[in-house]
């Protein structure tokens, strides 16, 4: 995509980011005089983790959205089980797909090596997720930060709250409305899906019994993709361009190529489909609407001033 159209994007998102103001106690500058070169080390860590494996931008980004989702974003999701705590990585949605926590891990270490105790790995999630998008391509926005990190996580939350792949549209506008996001903010984060590959045992009753799909494309599925067995196997979510964050996921939809039925929802005779139409012709629109939803996303409920704790260790408690 064009770069003065990212840097268009970047401005007007930055003045959108200190007007939207869901929680005042967030700011961009937030560890302005505590920790300056915060952003510069994630940058950094992000992009030599794109570069090794490049699929690791679509996870981080997946691992932001399921830890928002779920009691807002308070990297709830980065806690592991223990004898005593049960956290999300095993709940449904995450179990076997959930993954880069190492990439966290890393970037948490040399934050912590620069400033200690300084910075959540809620803030670092959220601004590796959107490191991720850049460096695949995609629009930047401002991160306000100041999150706090979670002292608990819930399983059932996780279960219960998350999108499912098997969702129809009322459903998935619902559960994004549940969080404060309406059905554009829905359609424009699920370009996400742009980016990144998914699982067979999420697809295969769409490619195998599902009539909205173009009979050449399930036929291209289904040989990777059993009708049983194969679970693990994997599939790129955009047939066309799945390292790169681009616009046809959408003309994927148009042409009735979605990989997932709750992707194919979005184009199926429904609400959405005039504005799936307008993100496959205009990448620009589809950029800055990405982008406005993230940063609305961000800022579901996070935890701030003296709630929660700065974890030392993003997998446990302090």
């Amino acid at each position: 995509m064009d770069t003065h159209l990212f840097v268009t994007i970047f401005c007007v998102l930055s003045v959108l980011g200190c007007g939207l103001g869901a929680n005042a106690q967030l700011s961009p500058n937030f560890y302005g005089a505590r920790c300056p070169r915060l952003q510069i080390i994630v940058r950094d860590a992000m992009r030599q983790a794109v570069i090794r494996e490049p699929r690791l931008g679509a996870s981080i980004l997946r691992l932001f959205f399921h830890d928002c989702f779920v009691n807002g974003c308070d990297a709830s999701l980065l806690l592991d089980d223990t004898p005593s705590f049960t956290g999300e990585k095993n709940a449904f949605p995450n179990r076997n797909s959930a993954r880069g926590f190492e990439v966290i891990d890393a970037i948490k270490t040399r934050v912590e090596a620069a400033c200690n105790a300084t910075v959540s790995c809620a803030d670092i999630l959220a601004l590796a997720a959107r490191d991720g998008v850049v460096l695949l391509g995609g629009p930047s926005w401002t991160v306000p930060l100041g999150r706090r990190d979670a002292r608990t996580a819930s399983q059932s939350a996780a279960n219960d709250q998350l999108p499912s792949p098997f969702a129809d549209l009322g459903i998935l506008i619902s559960k994004f409305a549940a969080k404060g996001l309406n059905a554009r903010d829905m359609t424009a984060l699920s370009g996400g899906h742009t980016i990144g590959l998914a699982r067979c045992t999420t697809f295969r009753t769409h490619i195998y019994n599902e009539t909205n799909i173009d009979p050449n494309f399930a036929t291209t599925r289904r040989a990777s993709c059993p009708a049983s067995g194969g679970d693990d196997n994997l599939a790129p979510l955009d047939s066309r361009t799945s390292n790169r964050f681009d616009n046809s996921y959408y003309r994927d939809l148009v042409g009735k190529r979605g990989l997932l039925h709750s992707d194919q929802e979005l184009f199926n005779a429904g609400s959405q489909d005039a504005l799936v139409r307008t993100y496959s012709n205009n990448v620009a629109a589809f950029a800055f609407d990405f982008a406005a939803a993230m940063l609305k996303m961000s800022k579901i409920t996070p935890l701030t001033g003296t709630d929660g704790e700065i974890r030392g260790n993003c997998r446990v408690v302090n």
